[in-house]
């Protein structure tokens, strides 16, 4: 295993995931102050990357999971949780940042998932090529690298988050941003793959 190998995965996952450090900053704000919020966003990214990475080396050895056209429908998704938190954001607009995180449990295993795995579908189409010309030894570099790499995403969006102005700022807009990014995200998937004749 060449250090050349090593230096392309860690730069391919951080080009291609640049993009979550902003959605774990907000998912860790969303779950401030509660326990637990850590070990979700954790477990939800790493099931959501482990499903990304499950279709790319599918994919890439020719056992083809979700085919071409259906890539961009994964955009509902992040959509609908963007709705939902815009919904959950709106009928909370009265309420104090103190209120407003009480009724709001943080962010589930589940809804972290399935955002990584839906804002993932660039990730596929640019990891399956790259896979595809590895070989098995350079697919599996990969796959370790982009899975030591999840974990540090997920401390950098902690770290983000729990800078005093940065804290600030997402426990002032937090609520605003979440649903505004996920929406986002979700139109970006659904337009980019042109879902629905977009």
């Amino acid at each position: 295993m060449s250090l050349g190998v090593l230096g392309r995965a860690a730069g391919l996952f951080a080009v291609t995931n640049i993009d979550d450090i902003v959605v774990l900053a907000l998912f860790f704000a969303q779950g401030a102050g509660r326990r637990g919020t850590t070990r979700s966003i954790a477990l939800g990214q790493y099931a959501g990357f482990a499903g990304i990475l499950v279709v790319a080396v599918a994919a890439a050895v020719g056992a083809t999971l979700l085919p071409d056209s259906a890539v961009p429908y994964l955009g509902l998704l992040p959509l609908a949780l963007g709705v939902r938190a815009a919904v959950r954001a709106w009928r909370d607009r009265g309420g104090t940042d103190e209120e407003r995180s009480a009724r709001d449990g943080g962010p589930t295993v589940l809804a972290v998932a399935a955002v990584t795995f839906a804002n993932g579908g660039d990730n596929i189409g640019v990891y399956v090529p790259v896979f595809a010309t590895a070989g098995v030894g350079g697919m599996a570099v990969h796959v370790v690298v982009f899975l030591v790499l999840v974990a540090l995403w997920v401390a950098a969006g902690r770290y983000f988050a729990t800078r005093p102005a940065v804290a600030e700022a997402l426990s002032r807009w937090g609520h605003v941003l979440l649903p505004v990014v996920l929406i986002g995200i979700g139109l970006l998937i659904l337009v980019e793959g042109g879902a629905f004749g977009l």
